[in-house]
């Protein structure tokens, strides 16, 4: 990923929840733990339960719940998948996942209304609520899951530890390392639920979103190798370019956009891989989110909105691409 900037790390943490423990209602000023993100998710459900339904598609190792929503407003509509935070620490990912399904569900902007009635939204805010929480309350920089890995360790990188040219590359064997595979494809109970979840869905699902920080780039599969590329390369690197210039729009982001192993190195198990690769999921991207390593993961609320702005133009740029190639 890309190298952090930050002399004072203690500063940046502690500024980046400012408003923590002054909060009455769920919003975009701080960050949240999994059980208020849930808490959010079925009181939107219960004010919008004609369009919006959830579902608990399995358990956590330490048995917390993993919870997906589905936004439709009519039947055989395009489907696009978007999964936050699987790892632990990226919690920008499911803070910008929770405003887009807010701006979903009710904003008046005519190009986001087309979005949501035109599209069916499937979201996974919390892939990985186990790591969150421990990221939250012990070790702010936790990337893996909780399941012990080993005698002395703890967790896998879940985002290794899918069944797609598993552990060929940019995996590590070593339980103790941020990138450990696991011991095995599915080891961990967060990802198996996932797959299992995606594979009941996997026929309406045009296009699926992994989002992560930092680092502001866009990337597409494959990550376990750079050769072969999939063989619509031309249109993701078109409709990531398109992207990649809305974002900027909004308010000078700079993205940078291409092959995930070709611009940043390989990696294998990954989601982006795995529903791609198994599933002939056409459009795969992974999000990396702000920022560029003045504050690496511990992003400071007051960028949340800023950054869920700009993503949301360019889901918008990316959708009305992807309808002209005939995607969706």
């Amino acid at each position: 990923k890309t190298r952090l900037r930050i002399e004072n790390f203690q500063e940046v943490i502690d500024n980046e929840r400012p408003n923590k423990g002054r909060r009455s209602t769920f919003g975009w000023d701080d960050y949240y733990s999994t059980a208020e993100i849930y808490a959010w998710l079925e009181d939107m459900v219960g004010r919008h339960s004609s369009i919006l339904s959830s579902t608990t598609y399995g358990k956590s190792f330490e048995n917390r719940d993993l919870k997906a929503v589905k936004l439709s407003h009519k039947a055989n509509n395009p489907g696009i998948f978007i999964e936050a935070n699987i790892h632990a620490r990226e919690w920008i990912s499911s803070a910008t996942a929770t405003w887009l399904l807010n701006e979903l569900l009710t904003s008046s902007d005519p190009a986001v209304v087309d979005l949501a009635q035109n599209y069916d939204w499937y979201f996974i805010m919390v892939a990985n609520p186990d790591g969150l929480e421990f990221s939250r309350n012990s070790n702010r920089m936790w990337r893996k899951t909780r399941q012990p890995s080993s005698v002395l360790c703890t967790g896998t990188d879940p985002n290794r530890n899918f069944d797609y040219f598993w552990r060929t590359g940019g995996a590590s064997t070593i339980a103790c390392s941020d990138t450990f595979s696991g011991p095995t494809p599915f080891s961990e109970p967060e990802t198996r639920a996932m797959a299992d979840y995606y594979a009941t869905i996997a026929d309406k699902i045009n296009v699926q979103f992994s989002f992560h920080s930092f680092g502001q780039y866009l990337l597409t599969p494959f990550g376990f190798t750079n050769a072969p590329l999939p063989a619509n390369q031309a249109d993701l690197q078109q409709i990531a370019a398109k992207t990649v210039d809305a974002i900027r729009a909004t308010h000078g982001t700079q993205y940078t956009f291409g092959n995930s192993a070709q611009l940043l190195y390989v990696t294998s198990g990954s989601t982006n891989d795995y529903f791609m690769g198994v599933h002939g999921t056409k459009l795969a991207y992974t999000f990396e989110f702000r920022d560029d390593g003045a504050h690496g993961f511990a992003l400071p609320a007051d960028q949340i909105v800023p950054n869920s702005q700009e993503t949301m133009n360019g889901l918008i740029a990316f959708l009305a691409e992807a309808k002209r190639l005939g995607y969706v």
